[in-house]
């Protein structure tokens, strides 16, 4: 689960609002006055994320208006200072996730629309009435003292995500140090950056924004070749990553299911991303949805848990994705009831419907496999046909 959450919220209009409106910094910093999520509820944030099958959670510790949602030393702009609230909900959210078994993720802008110290300013946020000074060691230093405050205070941290870097791609951000920092406070922390790049040296992911490995429809990814490391597709539910009041088009469950299963057939994790409410409560559209990828998750999860792509290429019809000899076929779409699919290096020794074990009609043919789908509902947001393949 991806949880975009700031002082942005109380806007209701993303979490780009401060740069889009060209909103000036100080003026923006008086959101935090006002700032007092009293509906927030740690427990019930993790517990959706498990009922919908999710295995870590990634929060956005920094974004990029600058503002920390935990109690830093390094700046007083934080929510346990700067609001009425006055609590650290970043450490309450990793004392949960340690309660309840999921690992916890830092989401951390490299980029800020506030300090002076980011400077020069970079391609965004040139209307938040930053000043035209400012020295770029000092910033440097606050990151690296703001990500040692995440890595050594708040457990055990199973990566950090960073973000922001395309803002200025040719500063010297000293990613080298930054992500030896982070491997030598926490060695089993993985780091990822969203550059929209190839992945630089010392990241141990790879990731891509709104868009599959492979894809380019968002924009994101060109050029963004596909790397040996594990990868991770991040999407919204709807259009924004942060709360929005009027942003009503949430993708539908089935949609968000063949999401799910599409990153899986291409060797990628989800992190999919929720905005909670200004109160603390994660929107009731994406609660109902987080609730039904669960149940189908519960069934059909085994085909999607440390699984890896199947040697059956993705395609209009779906994906496949295996785990030893076993190959699970996801029909997403269907063009009739027969499914010629290439197939090579192994044998087919049965097809069954992965949920009710119903055997599936299937032939075989020089590097070919073909399935009969007649006896199967056309309705079916996926249709999963187990293959056993002896290779």
């Amino acid at each position: 689960m991806f949880i975009h959450w700031g002082i942005y919220s109380m806007l209701g209009d993303g979490e780009w609002a401060m740069t889009n409106k060209n909103i000036d910094c100080r003026e923006y910093a008086k959101l935090a006055g006002g700032f007092y999520p009293s509906k927030f509820d740690a427990k019930a944030w993790v517990q959706a994320a498990k009922d919908a099958g999710m295995k870590y959670i990634c929060i956005t510790s920094r974004h990029h208006d600058g503002f920390s949602m935990f109690g830093t030393r390094y700046s007083d702009y934080n929510i346990v200072e700067a609001t009425p609230y006055g609590r650290d909900v970043v450490r309450e959210l990793a004392k949960e996730c340690r309660k309840q078994g999921i690992r916890l993720h830092f989401y951390y802008s490299l980029l800020d629309w506030t300090r002076e110290d980011y400077y020069p300013l970079g391609t965004t946020g040139q209307g938040t009435g930053r000043t035209a000074h400012g020295d770029w060691n000092d910033y440097l230093g606050f990151m690296n003292n703001q990500l040692t405050e995440l890595l050594t205070g708040y457990g055990p941290v199973g990566a950090v995500w960073f973000d922001g870097w395309w803002d200025k791609a040719d500063a010297d951000w000293q990613l080298d140090k930054i992500y030896a920092t982070i491997h030598r406070l926490q060695p089993g922390c993985l780091v990822g950056n969203n550059h929209h790049r190839e992945p630089f040296p010392g990241e141990d992911f790879q990731a891509f924004e709104q868009d599959l490995p492979g894809q380019n429809t968002a924009g994101h990814s060109a050029g963004q070749t596909i790397s040996a490391l594990p990868l991770e597709t991040c999407a919204t539910m709807n259009g924004t990553w942060g709360y929005s009041i009027t942003d009503r088009n949430y993708k539908s469950v089935a949609a968000l299911i063949h999401l799910l299963v599409n990153a899986a057939g291409r060797n990628a994790n989800l992190l999919l991303n929720v905005g909670p409410q200004p109160d603390g409560e994660i929107p009731q559209a994406s609660l109902e949805r987080l609730r039904e990828v669960g149940r189908w998750m519960k069934t059909y999860g085994e085909t999607v848990y440390g699984t890896r792509a199947g040697e059956i290429a993705p395609g209009a019809w779906g994906v496949s994705t295996r785990k030893g000899d076993r190959l699970f076929v996801h029909v997403l779409r269907r063009d009739g009831d027969t499914l010629s699919l290439p197939l090579t290096g192994g044998v087919v020794r049965s097809a069954v419907r992965f949920a009710d074990r119903a055997e599936v009609p299937f032939s075989v043919a020089t590097d070919s496999v073909s399935l009969d789908l007649s006896g199967i509902p056309a309705d079916e947001i996926d249709s999963v046909i187990e293959l056993s393949v002896r290779r």
